[in-house]
């Protein structure tokens, strides 16, 4: 187990001189689970960006790893994520009290049951008014059609405005955000310059808001992010209620991810099509937690220990990292037995404990770092998840491979459709 420094008999983390930067990038998701299993432990230490870090998984890490007194989120995350995904001043770079009360407002936004119920309501509506175009248009990619679905939903949703016809380039800049965050070259830089163009485009609404010049509903989550005042009991600058405007509404597209995903799993296993289309809203609710414990989403998580700890036999020096293998954890055979066989119903009648199923983090997230629309992604999946099984559909021959070498993962063509009726 893990303790304080000078309280245990652990050994110092053994530094390795090589950087894994480059097995990172050549294995994708597989470079901490590979990295482990070549050592025979769940506990591993790698070099990653210069910094010794140390690779853990199972639910006693992701304890270890939420627990602030062990490994702290400020100063951990790169500047090419905060730069594409997540944004520079993200509630993800805080701690303590700081984190605390701008993630407050997250969970008053997020994890309220009406207004998750109000997105669920906005994503149905939405994929139900866009549906009838697909049919006889040929083929369709779902990725890119869930992510304009989604796009339009989590707007009108939000209170931000937007006419059709901007649909379209907004949802490719946020699905761009995503799929630009853990890679160099054209895709990253695509990244970037989306995050500046919808980081602009919200600052404007925001100060706007609060001029007086536009208006949103009240209680809106512009509205709520417009009016929110920090620890300092200062109100967001513009540009940093922008960033967390964004990340109440990129995540929510991101969806398609795990879209796409549920595509793909009906096309390689039909036999879970009717369940899945009889509406039963248990069954909607485990497909969805298959779909995300099966599927390569996040490969890690990760911070910086804040002193020297110690964990699992090993030293951890300070300021060194801690990754948690998410996608390690959520393929682990002590966890999921057989977890390779995608299986829904592995999840009927079982409690799920808060830090097993980690594909968007772990613990509490109402108090810690673990994602506060993870109740709105399950919902809005399962009931999107539940509409793409009773599509009139065929798949056409496609690539449907998924390389675990990309970061984000995605079927290879989007999952093509060709869609005859509505269901």
């Amino acid at each position: 187990m893990y303790g304080a420094a000078g309280l245990g008999t652990g050994t110092p983390v053994r530094r390795p001189r090589l950087e894994n930067s480059p097995l990172l990038f050549a294995k994708g998701y597989g470079w901490l689970p590979d990295a482990r299993r070549a050592r025979g432990r769940r506990t591993v230490a790698v070099r990653l960006g210069g910094l010794p870090a140390l690779g853990i998984e199972g639910p006693d890490a992701a304890r270890f790893l939420y627990d602030e007194d062990h490994v702290r989120r400020s100063h951990a995350i790169p500047e090419p994520v905060q730069g594409t995904l997540f944004g520079k001043g993200a509630v993800h770079t805080l701690d303590g009290q700081q984190h605390r009360t701008r993630k407050a407002m997250f969970v008053s936004l997020l994890m309220d049951g009406d207004r998750v119920a109000r997105l669920v309501d906005s994503a149905t509506t939405a994929w139900d008014a866009a549906v009838p175009g697909w049919v006889g248009r040929g083929e369709v990619v779902l990725f890119d059609e869930a992510a304009a679905v989604l796009t339009r939903a989590v707007c009108d949703w939000a209170g931000v405005p937007l006419t059709d016809g901007e649909v379209p380039s907004i949802a490719r800049d946020l699905t761009a955000m995503v799929d630009g965050f853990a890679t160099g070259g054209p895709r990253h830089w695509r990244a970037r310059r989306a995050r500046g163009r919808r980081e602009a485009g919200l600052s404007g609404l925001v100060e706007d808001v609060r001029s007086g010049a536009g208006t949103v509903p009240d209680g809106s989550v512009v509205d709520v992010v417009a009016r929110h005042r920090d620890a300092d009991g200062e109100r967001l600058d513009p540009h940093t209620a922008a960033v967390e405007l964004l990340n109440v509404i990129r995540p929510t597209v991101a969806i398609s991810w795990f879209l796409a995903f549920s595509g793909h799993a009906l096309a390689r296993w039909p036999q879970h099509r009717e369940r899945l289309a009889s509406g039963d809203p248990t069954s909607a609710e485990v497909w969805a937690h298959e779909v995300r414990r099966f599927y390569p989403f996040a490969p890690f998580i990760g911070g910086r220990a804040p002193r020297e700890v110690e964990w699992d036999g090993e030293r951890v020096p300070q300021h060194s990292m801690v990754l948690l293998d998410l996608y390690g954890q959520n393929h682990d055979p002590g966890l999921w037995g057989d977890p390779y066989t995608f299986r829904p119903e592995r999840f009927l009648d079982r409690e799920i404990g808060a830090f097993e199923l980690v594909p968007q983090g772990a613990g509490d997230p109402r108090t810690n770092h673990r994602c506060p629309g993870e109740q709105a992604t399950v919902a809005v999946l399962a009931a999107l998840a539940v509409r793409l099984a009773r599509l009139q559909a065929d798949v056409p021959a496609q690539d449907l491979s998924i390389s675990l070498r990309r970061i984000p993962a995605k079927p290879a063509s989007g999952v093509v459709l060709r869609v005859r009726g509505t269901g």
